[in-house]
């Protein structure tokens, strides 16, 4: 596949894969990105996951078509975009790795491999291919501290690492915004501070094509996508609405959020989202946190504290450097609620968190006693 006359895509898509990074389900796969840029000087931009080397090198040498390249830049070492890169330099012994100081420490970790010739690039450099010459751009801690982008001043390409990427193989068609932001409030969401960076230096460049190390290439909707990564980075609202994220024992907290949820429609609430977290793919319920400026947590008390899978989902939360939202709470417990106590001792770990008020505390199951309560806590977070 060509991205311009020059640029060539030599990556893979994988279906086997059932859990990205050991832990966040891909129904759909994920795409390993690599790419060719054909000039005078050769330079291969990434390789690709080991499991798919094998299809990874018959791209490349069909790309090739008899050439022998002369580069390969390692963007990021992570083994989804690196762990073949000890076999492509046995296969091409006089290709020369470009890419970061950092990136030349790490990679002996994971390879076997003389990096004495390496050049290492940083802010500012530049690699000359001939009619296309990359600009090197610092990108640490997105979202690892070696990680480099490059910018094609010729055909005017971002290569962009994991930036801007997203879960699915690219023979599958679904929504870019989706898997996008379930990919980066999971993997990038916790860096923030380093994304706005990163964004403030892409401000500065003429972007025409974004090429990510997962998901499809980008052109017409850069826009959307850097607004975006502008919203999620700097932890603001993405949507209108309120997410109700719950778990309950035996089906009384539940029927409570219902009842919830059904108080805020009727208030006119544009949107409520709602999450049974014990069934719901947790990489989604943190998805869904992020994207909302208010959300309920609904728990009940359990062991003096809180249900363990509520705990666990305000932990994760807090990993990925949760802040900026209004909560409301609601917990139950048969003779000594302790579930608001447990999550607003969380929550107060978090930066820049509103706990709204009244917490609302249910006895049991739900009754109408309980209604008044509700429709407060329904008043002051719609407020």
């Amino acid at each position: 596949m060509n991205i311009t006359n020059d640029i060539l895509y030599i990556g893979v898509n994988d279906h086997e894969t059932d859990l990205f990074e050991g832990q966040y389900i891909i129904p759909n796969g994920i795409a390993y990105n690599a790419y060719l840029i054909m000039d005078e000087k050769i330079a291969i931009m990434d390789t690709v996951d080991m499991k798919k080397c094998d299809d990874f090198l018959n791209n490349l040498e069909a790309a090739l078509n008899g050439k022998t390249p002369d580069y390969v830049v390692v963007h990021h070492v992570e083994p989804d975009h690196a762990s073949s890169l000890k076999v492509l330099l046995d296969k091409y012994p006089t290709l020369q790795v470009v890419t970061s100081s950092g990136a030349k420490n790490v990679l002996p970790l994971y390879h076997d491999i003389d990096l004495s010739n390496a050049i290492i690039v940083k802010e500012g450099s530049e690699l000359n291919l001939g009619k296309h010459t990359l600009k090197f751009i610092a990108a640490p801690m997105v979202h690892w501290p070696e990680v480099v982008m490059s910018y094609d001043i010729c055909d005017k390409v971002l290569f962009s690492a994991d930036a801007f990427g997203k879960f699915g193989a690219l023979d599958v068609e679904e929504d870019w915004d989706c898997e996008a932001r379930r990919y980066y409030f999971n993997i990038v969401g916790k860096f923030g501070v380093q994304v706005q960076n990163v964004l403030k230096k892409a401000a500065t460049l003429d972007i025409q094509t974004i090429c990510p190390l997962h998901g499809p290439i980008l052109s017409e909707t850069i826009p959307h996508v850097l607004k975006q990564y502008n919203t999620w980075s700097s932890y603001g609202v993405e949507t209108e609405g309120v997410y109700i994220a719950y778990v309950s024992m035996h089906g009384n907290t539940a029927k409570v959020a219902e009842k919830m949820k059904e108080i805020l429609l009727e208030k006119g609430c544009p949107k409520v989202a709602f999450t049974d977290i014990a069934r719901e793919d947790p990489a989604e319920a943190l998805e869904d946190a992020f994207r909302y400026g208010k959300v309920i947590l609904a728990a009940p008390t359990y062991n003096m504290g809180v249900m363990p899978l509520m705990a666990d989902f305000l932990h994760h939360l807090s990993l990925k450097n949760y802040q900026n939202k209004t909560i409301g709470l609601i917990e139950n417990g048969s003779w000594a609620p302790a579930a608001a106590k447990t999550m607003k001792a969380a929550l107060a770990e978090m930066k820049n968190i509103t706990i709204v008020e009244p917490v609302v505390t249910v006895k049991g199951a739900l009754k109408d006693s309980y209604t008044d309560a509700l429709n407060a806590l329904a008043d002051a977070i719609l407020k």
